[in-house]
């Protein structure tokens, strides 16, 4: 929080925050002399806290804060431009600018294992932004939610399943009707109902209705991604955003079905597909690039060097998937192909093209701009991938506090939603617009813009 008053501070004034020297020098500004009378006027903002953020600074730039810091504005260009036009800006905007309190939750109160990936820039992202958990394991980040759960004494009431949703005359949402583990129906009331049930990706019927370019793909996320969300809200007036977006994985391993990590593409590698050719420019993204690998129409195929093997092997879930057999090795194109029965040829053909543009000897015949550690040279990795959808991106239109909006704007009482629930971040169609980390932003961001609107309510609402 104080440094969200020291961004309000600098805002009413015209200063601008735009990196860590900017900071330091509002910073020491405010523990000289001369600004004494600013710093008492900001307000929760004391000398020793000051002192505090001083030496914590050198903590951010050790773990590459200079490149992540910055207004929020850069943040919300990143979103826009990779999302392009969306049903929602407000609320890309909102969660942008909230983002760093969202981080700073989750370190400070949650005390969630999380660090900056500072080795790369994941997919839509023109700084180092994004933050994981050191095992890069979701599981990781759920067992230090449930923890916090747990050591604040929150009732958490699991194997419940919410069937449909309670209203009164009004309209007002005021409860849930569930079903219990030994199938009992009950009417749970309740002053406030956050919808967090993920989306509709798992319901082939809702995907083929609002995303059929990917109704074709085989579906590897959430079993419970089956849409109650939209048909609850539908059935309470609720308008819909940014529906047709979705998430995809371009490169998912077959057999083993676990996920090819995107830094074996992103750091240089190729896809080809069954003919042993290129066919696309893939730094279009893991989400990006599914319709391409789709339309291929058979396996493809990811090859990647021992560079960037080595990079990746920081990634456990790579490991292991190298360790299972799903990643083989050859010393040349020729020996890769012959691993999968594929063209010689093509995939030599392939690689020496690649490599070409790599090293600047001509454009890249699919409009590839960034290289990073190509050309590809040296041991050779090929995997087996086929794509994949993982989450849909859109869902429930809410306002910025993430209440469920009906058609005309107005809120439907009682009603929050988040995540895979809510309309997302990723533009209003298609695999194209998703930026690395939009699921989770919309998740905890609005999870957490949702609790606050909800406690505040029911707080006005008690003293009324």
């Amino acid at each position: 929080m104080a440094v969200a008053l020291l961004f309000r501070f600098a805002d009413e004034r015209g200063l601008g925050l735009v990196d860590l020297k900017d900071l330091r020098a509002l910073l020491t500004y405010l523990d000289s002399d001369a600004g004494k009378a600013d710093l008492t006027g900001i307000g929760g903002v004391s000398s020793q806290t000051i002192g505090v953020l001083l030496r914590a600074l050198v903590e951010l730039e050790d773990g590459g804060g200079t490149e992540f810091f910055g207004e929020p504005q850069f943040e919300i260009a990143d979103l826009m431009r990779t999302g392009g036009p969306t049903d929602c800006p407000d609320l890309v905007r909102r969660l942008a600018a909230t983002s760093a309190q969202t981080v700073e939750w989750l370190a400070d109160a949650v005390s969630a294992r999380i660090v900056l990936i500072t080795a790369y820039k994941h997919v839509g992202h023109s700084v180092p932004r994004l933050h994981a958990p050191v095992s890069r394991r979701g599981q990781d980040l759920v067992d230090d939610l449930l923890a916090a759960v747990e050591k604040r004494g929150i009732p958490l009431a699991v194997g419940n399943g919410v069937r449909d949703l309670i209203s009164d005359s009004n309209g007002a949402v005021i409860g849930a009707e569930i079903e219990t583990g030994n199938g009992e129906r009950q009417r749970i009331l309740a002053h406030k109902v956050t919808l967090a049930v993920n989306g509709f990706a798992g319901n082939r019927d809702l995907v083929a209705r609002f995303c059929p370019e990917i109704s074709g793909a085989q579906y590897f996320g959430s079993r419970g991604s089956t849409g109650e969300a939209v048909l609850w809200g539908e059935r309470l007036g609720a308008a819909l955003g940014n529906i047709g977006a979705y998430q995809g994985y371009a490169a998912v391993s077959d057999p083993h079905g676990s996920l090819l990590s995107w830094t074996t593409i992103e750091k240089g590698g190729i896809i080809v597909n069954g003919a042993g050719r290129r066919f696309g420019d893939e730094s279009a993204g893991y989400s990006g690039y599914t319709p391409n690998v789709l339309a291929q129409d058979g396996h493809c195929f990811a090859i990647f060097d021992q560079k960037i093997f080595d990079v990746t092997a920081a990634e456990e879930e790579f490991v292991e998937l190298a360790n299972y057999g799903g990643v083989k090795k050859a010393d040349t194109p020729a020996a890769l192909a012959a691993l999968h029965g594929l063209n010689a040829a093509a995939v030599t053909a392939a690689v020496d093209d690649y490599n070409k543009a790599a090293r600047g000897e001509r454009a890249d015949a699919f409009g590839r701009k960034d290289f990073a550690l190509a050309p590809l040279t040296g041991t050779l990795y090929i995997c087996r991938v086929v794509p994949g959808l993982f989450h849909t991106q859109g869902g429930l239109m809410v306002d910025e506090d993430a209440r469920v909006l009906r058609a005309d704007g107005r809120p439907i009482a009682n009603l929050f939603a988040g995540g895979g629930a809510a309309a997302g971040l990723s533009g209003r169609a298609g695999a194209g617009g998703y930026a690395s980390g939009n699921g989770l932003l919309s998740a905890i961001g609005l999870g957490r813009l949702a609790g606050l609107a909800a406690a505040r309510e029911i707080k006005n609402e008690t003293a009324a």
